[in-house]
């Protein structure tokens, strides 16, 4: 109940996804999406009209729908029209086992998620991307993950973006099991419980604030911050470098990771470093990392880190905390990751 009050508390109101789109032109560079039209039907328009470098401007509202970004919006960038990412909130709340309303089924994982896109050279920036759905008023569904964004594309990068959702809030994941696309999340926000940013991208996420939600269960671990997937033909996975990782929850009640090898990809090979990096008292020292399943055990995992700081950066038992050397620590930095895309100059 908590998110519900947050998310539809801005100016604006609540914006109706089936509402006529607030914009002048499809056919101009930049459109304007404000309260009473619908952020989908501007990516539709601009599809529609074949453009690529668009760029939508969402003004401060609540706009509750879906959007679906596919591969033809290349280079489209998505803004809030201020530089505070609360302002603007795009929110659904469907989940893994919500029923698709024409009966066909259930929405999966994906197809559970908020925002989706699979358009190369995507920007989005100043906005907040949520997933309400909350497991407490649903006990009759069993698959609870809900996905506040699903990324694919390569060069897709949020800059001052809120992903808020409770299980799997960021799929940051490959239009392929072939591809290594890049992503890069900077003084993003995270939060959510289980295996909240997940997937097979090779994505950067520098100066982001990851934070743990506190759950109403008898069990530890409460969650996991990460589960890459990554494939093993690729080299990188998931680097978060000079973030904050915070907690809601009791101290050490968080692994960092458990490895995600999916059942259609078990050759998978999950990679992540983190370094330079502040690790509060949620996170548990002792044994910050976990199984998902037993066949796949974290220690042949590519887990590494460098550098961190705080109390969940402890190493009281060595073994349980691989780290980097200094020399190899400088093969794990933005510009190895993302190679000849540097969207770190351009802020």
């Amino acid at each position: 109940m908590r998110r519900r009050t947050l998310l539809t508390g801005f100016a604006g109101g609540l914006i109706a996804a089936g509402a006529v789109p607030a914009f002048a032109s499809a056919d101009r560079r930049v459109l304007h999406v404000r309260p009473g039209g619908s952020v989908q039907a501007a990516v539709d328009a601009v599809v529609a009209t074949g453009g690529t470098g668009r760029t939508i401007v969402v003004h401060p509202g609540t706009y509750r729908e879906v959007v679906d970004i596919p591969a033809q919006a290349a280079e489209l960038t998505i803004r809030g029209a201020t530089r505070d990412p609360r302002e603007t909130v795009i929110v659904y709340d469907n989940a893994n086992g919500t029923q698709k309303p024409d009966g066909s089924g259930t929405y999966g994982t994906a197809g559970s998620a908020t925002f989706t896109s699979a358009a190369p050279g995507l920007t989005v920036r100043d906005l907040t991307l949520a997933n309400d759905w909350l497991r407490a008023d649903h006990p009759e569904i069993t698959g609870t993950q809900a996905v506040a964004a699903y990324v694919t594309g390569d060069r897709s990068q949020f800059k001052r973006v809120r992903f808020l959702a409770h299980q799997d809030t960021l799929f940051a994941d490959t239009t392929a099991l072939s591809a290594f696309d890049r992503h890069y999340y900077r003084d993003c926000y995270i939060e959510g419980d289980v295996d909240f940013v997940f997937g097979r991208a090779r994505a950067v996420f520098e100066r982001c604030h990851f934070h743990t939600l506190d759950r109403d269960v008898a069990f530890k671990p409460e969650g996991m911050v990460f589960a890459p997937a990554t494939a093993r033909a690729n080299p990188y996975g998931f680097l978060a470098v000079r973030g904050l990782v915070t907690s809601g929850a009791e101290d050490g009640a968080y692994k960092i990771a458990r490895p995600w090898v999916p059942s259609y990809e078990t050759t998978a090979w999950p990679s992540l470093v983190v370094r330079d990096t502040w690790l509060g008292p949620g996170i548990d020292a002792v044994t910050p990392y976990t199984n998902m399943r037993d066949a796949y055990p974290w220690q042949t995992m590519r887990f590494c880190e460098y550098g961190n700081s705080g109390p969940g950066a402890a190493i009281p038992v060595p073994e349980n905390r691989p780290q980097l050397t200094a020399a190899e620590a400088g093969e794990h930095t933005r510009r190895t990751y993302l190679g000849d895309w540097c969207p770190y100059e351009r802020q």
